[in-house]
């Protein structure tokens, strides 16, 4: 009889924080980054469709316009979302965590802001609230939009004539996979194969 009230006790805390876990989400900010994530993706899809002369129902002018634009937007909305939470994490956006991380890659016109998210991010990170890969991710971006070699190769430049992709400039070549595999990602030879 203690065995099973024991079981009982042990299912219902496990039950009450993971529902203490689930109920700290925003809901309203989870839809706020979803919609901003749509915007995000939707012109880049479209120009990505142009470029392998798919169809398209706008022109090259027309997607890097509304491109540009939407960036710009989602850039405000970000800046108000980090001002107000900080980095939302996990406990407070779920996997729209990584997925607001996608938004503040794309605000490249400003760097300061960026870096500023890095440092946010690394709080994060530090309470296992935020992914280490895009911490990664980000501290590429950060280096290479300051003409610095990057650190973990996750920003590829692909050759126009040959199609052939390659890490921009690393900062550490021979180290490079050990530091993805600290930051939970795969090797950078894997990597590359991904944009072939």
């Amino acid at each position: 009889m203690k065995a099973i009230f024991l079981f009982l006790f042990c299912c219902s805390t496990f039950i009450v924080k993971l529902s203490a876990q689930t109920s700290k989400h925003d809901t309203l900010l989870i839809q706020k980054i979803d919609s901003m994530f749509k915007d995000d993706q939707f012109w880049r899809k479209e120009y990505a469709k142009v470029v392998k002369k798919q169809s398209s129902q706008y022109d090259q002018e027309t997607i890097e316009k509304k491109w540009a634009e939407g960036d710009s937007i989602n850039e405000v909305k970000a800046k108000d979302i980090i001002n107000k939470y900080g980095y939302p994490g996990y406990s407070l956006a779920g996997e729209k965590s990584d997925t607001f991380f996608w938004i503040i890659q794309h605000c490249d016109d400003d760097i300061p802001f960026q870096e500023k998210v890095l440092r946010l991010l690394k709080i994060e990170i530090a309470k296992n609230n935020a992914s280490k890969r895009n911490y990664a991710y980000l501290t590429d971006r950060v280096l290479m939009n300051k003409k610095q070699k990057q650190i973990y190769g996750t920003q590829i430049y692909t050759d126009p004539k040959t199609h052939k992709s390659s890490p921009w400039k690393l900062k550490y070549p021979k180290q490079v996979n050990a530091l993805r595999k600290k930051m939970g990602m795969e090797t950078e030879e894997e990597y590359l194969k991904t944009f072939q």
